[in-house]
């Protein structure tokens, strides 16, 4: 998870944020907000790393539509063409690293 908005959502949805609200909280002694270094040096680093991964993928990845491009959409063409052609595999890792597929 990168960028203050991801962390922001981390955060509300299983950190301390969560927690805070009264609602259950995978992390509820966890602020990511106030030290977000915390997915890599607490006693969960290693099951973070995953954790906020999985929750940039669902909530990032999965949902990116831009330009006439829609990952759902992608992926199935992907999927029903035998995963043969690796420009969708292209597209995807520019949406990790530039918030854009093209």
């Amino acid at each position: 998870t990168r960028g203050v908005c991801n962390i922001g959502k981390f955060n509300y949805y299983v950190g301390k944020g969560a927690a805070d609200r009264g609602e259950i909280s995978f992390y509820p002694d966890i602020d990511f907000c106030q030290n977000p270094e915390a997915t890599c040096a607490s006693d969960f680093a290693h099951e973070l790393r995953w954790t906020t991964a999985m929750f940039e993928w669902a909530d990032r990845i999965q949902k990116y539509s831009g330009h006439n491009w829609e990952y759902m959409d992608r992926l199935k063409r992907f999927l029903d063409g035998g995963m043969a052609d690796d420009s969708f595999i292209m597209s995807v890792g520019r949406i990790l690293t530039a918030d854009c597929h093209e």
